[in-house]
């Protein structure tokens, strides 16, 4: 009590200190997250030279793709969609490009065309429905009538954005001289024979590259060695899994379930006696309140079974209860409530006979369900007295219409194919009897065709419990990733991993917008926080898992921007060696002739037939672009100086020319080469506009 009264007595104190406590915390987030105009409260995702993305309009817009996708896909697909938006509308603007208000109402009849709200009598899209609703909203609700104002800009300029485009695509053409040139590239072939010095015939130790070499080369060729900003981490993973002390404890708990027991009411005061599994009266109940998978009331073939309950239970007496016993993710027990035989597969044959309002009923569906009834009781009769006549009535009534032309005849199928009720009638009867079940799609008419393989079944009650970690097993967990963390500080990573018997797994190259990370899937919290101003190289964090955690080291972060030397090498290399080998090779040759050339580097001489400039392909060589080229620019028997391949250097001679026959005309080819420089101009237009644009990106913030 005395210490209560000095609480009360310092209420006020404690009360400041929390407050003040509240308040650090607030502007310490402040601080961390840019301030009151910060990346918080920002306003804008992005710019497109200058012209702002707001974000609350591209959440919106992310929010209604993100239904079919992941959220960081949508992201994606939203920003790409705007950006091309904002460049060619930027660009339509710039060629003064106006969208006039009938372009305008032919895009919102595009765009509008489905919305049941702006149709006529006809089930048209009606413009004039679409001006009343625009008018009711400037009239009454401002707000809305200011954003449509402003989504109706937004689609303005997107067609203007459209209209550049099909503008730039009306301008590309190909004349018929380039018609031929298409033709002969695809028909004219040659002939050649030719020597092929192989780069591989000169040692990479001949040829080395240095680093400077590297880096001379990335900025000779920027363009093709740009890379975007990226970040390495390491981690572990340590999940909360069971221990075989939690399965012992799961399993004594359902053995406790299989016998009766005592148990004290507090409403009567008394002791009781509660039936367990082997004595209830009410299994389903019984295994519905104490079982994590609920009661399935169907009858299976020994061969379906569990192997440890087939072989326990199939053959035992009904009431028998099997276990506690593993499968899989659970505990389970078992009992057997029944058995009979049944076929193992039936041929039977239905008329479905349908009713207003149910879901899979046609719209010419009129009748009600006791007219349903009473058509499906009469066909019955007529049936049962002369089954010639169900194929025909079949044909006339049948509402399912995948069997209706073949009388019905829904083949074999086994047991489990049919809805419970339609099952039950055709395995528990016998062949021939006919019938009528109700089922969700109305009445049907069943005739039990044919019947296999009658054998024993049997009904299985089972209560299963999974196999989860105790609340001591998730603690012990816990401890063991907070002392990972702090070793991992003090003694570093590796070392760490390894004194916990750990695996450690490396992931190279994360992008700012990746979501997915090997091994653990989405874990967009991992990337953000690895690209974090704040995160330094070699921090260290832990993350919570739906099922453990994750403790990732920050092992690199890089800002978008040219490659290094090492980022670089393994493609760089290659190539400022072969031209170096290429050096080597070209000083080896000598002579006039083909043959004195392959005597000279002790090589032969090689033919390849039927060469095209399109394909350009060299037998026992490959793809060779420029050596294919310099030989069709040669003459007969002509001899070419060394070229640079892919694969070596070659000396090449035409040994004969075959044009092609020629057309009458080259105007259809031309055509087709317009029509595919129309398809590439869109995608190759954004690449350059995109090029050329000042775009600022934020996305990494927000998401």
């Amino acid at each position: 009590m005395a210490v209560l009264n000095k609480i009360r007595q310092r209420s006020f104190f404690l009360i400041m200190i929390i407050a003040l406590a509240l308040f650090a915390f607030i502007i310490g987030d402040l601080v961390r997250s840019g301030g009151f105009g910060g990346q918080k409260a920002q306003k804008t995702i992005g710019e497109i030279n200058g012209e702002e993305i707001k974000t609350s309009e591209f959440q919106a817009l992310v929010d209604n793709q993100r239904r079919s996708g992941s959220d960081m896909q949508a992201v994606r697909n939203v920003w790409n969609q705007k950006v091309n938006g904002l460049l060619t509308g930027q660009r339509a603007n710039d060629a003064g490009i106006i969208v006039d208000r009938e372009h305008l109402n032919e895009e919102l009849a595009r765009r509008y065309a489905n919305d049941p709200s702006l149709k006529d009598d006809d089930g048209n899209f009606s413009l004039e429905k679409l001006q009343e609703l625009i008018l009711e909203m400037k009239e009454t609700d401002r707000v809305r009538y200011n954003n449509w104002t402003n989504n109706e800009g937004e689609i303005a300029k997107d067609v203007a954005g459209n209209v550049y485009l099909n503008m730039v695509k009306a301008g590309l053409g190909a004349t018929i001289n380039e018609g031929e040139l298409a033709y002969k590239m695809e028909n004219d072939k040659i002939n050649i024979s030719y020597v092929q010095l192989p780069y591989t015939s000169v040692d990479d130790k001949e040829v080395e590259v240095s680093k400077s070499e590297i880096l001379a080369y990335i900025n000779a060729h920027k363009t093709e060695y740009k890379r975007d900003a990226y970040a390495d981490i390491e981690y572990v993973k340590i999940d909360e899994v069971a221990t075989l002390e939690d399965e012992k404890a799961i399993s004594t708990e359902l053995a406790k379930l299989v016998n009766d027991s005592d148990e004290f009411n507090n409403v009567t005061k008394q002791t009781e006696k509660v039936l367990g599994f082997i004595n209830t009266k009410n299994v389903e109940e019984f295994v519905n309140e104490n079982s994590a998978i609920k009661y399935v009331d169907k009858y299976e073939f020994k061969s379906k079974l569990n192997t440890d309950v087939a072989t326990n239970l199939f053959d035992a007496e009904l009431g028998k209860v099997y276990g506690p016993y593993k499968d899989g993710a659970y505990i389970k027990l078992s009992k057997l409530i029944a058995e009979t035989k049944i076929p193992d597969s039936v041929k039977a044959s239905h008329i479905l006979v349908a009713y207003k309002g149910l879901q899979f009923a046609g719209p010419d569906v009129t009748r009600t369900k006791e007219e349903a009834k009473k058509l499906a009781d009469s066909v019955l009769t007529v049936v049962s007295k002369k089954s010639s006549k169900f194929e025909e009535l079949a044909a006339s009534l049948s509402a399912d219409r995948s069997n209706k032309d073949k009388g019905g005849d829904l083949g074999y199928f086994t047991p489990g194919r049919m809805v419970p009720a339609f099952n039950d009638y055709v395995f528990e009867n016998k062949t021939g009897d006919v019938g009528v079940v109700e089922t969700q799609f109305g009445f049907h008419v069943i005739k039990i065709e044919d019947q296999k393989n009658i054998q024993k079944a049997v009904k299985i009650a089972t209560i299963a419990q999974k196999i989860e970690p105790s609340e001591k097993t998730i603690n012990e967990i816990y401890a063991k990733s907070t002392k990972f963390v702090i070793d991992a500080r003090e003694k570093g990573f590796e070392a760490a991993a390894k004194e916990e018997n750990l695996t450690t797994k490396p992931v190279t190259k994360m992008g700012e917008l990746d979501e997915n990370i090997p091994g653990i899937g989405k874990q967009r919290q991992i990337v953000r926080w690895a690209f974090d101003k704040e995160t330094k190289k070699g921090a260290i964090k832990s993350f919570d898992l739906p099922s453990g955690y994750v403790i990732a080291k920050l092992t690199a972060v890089e800002k978008a921007g040219l490659m290094n030397v090492e980022e670089a090498s393994a493609k760089v290399s290659p190539i400022l060696k072969n031209e170096k080998k290429a050096k080597i090779l070209k000083a080896k040759i000598s002579g006039a002739s083909l043959e004195e050339i392959a005597k000279a580097t002790n090589t032969t001489v090689k033919s390849a037939s039927a060469i095209t400039m399109k394909n350009s392909t060299i037998s026992g060589a490959g793809i060779e672009k420029k050596v294919v080229g310099t030989a069709f620019a040669l003459d007969v028997n002509a001899v070419s100086k060394p070229v640079e391949g892919n694969k070596g250097v070659y000396v090449v001679k035409v040994t004969s020319k075959t044009p092609g026959q020629g057309l009458a005309s080259y105007q259809g080819l031309a055509n087709k080469k317009a029509e595919d420089e129309a398809r590439k101009a869109q995608g190759a237009l954004l690449s350059a506009l995109k090029e050329k644009a000042e775009i600022e990106d934020k996305r990494a913030v927000l998401y």
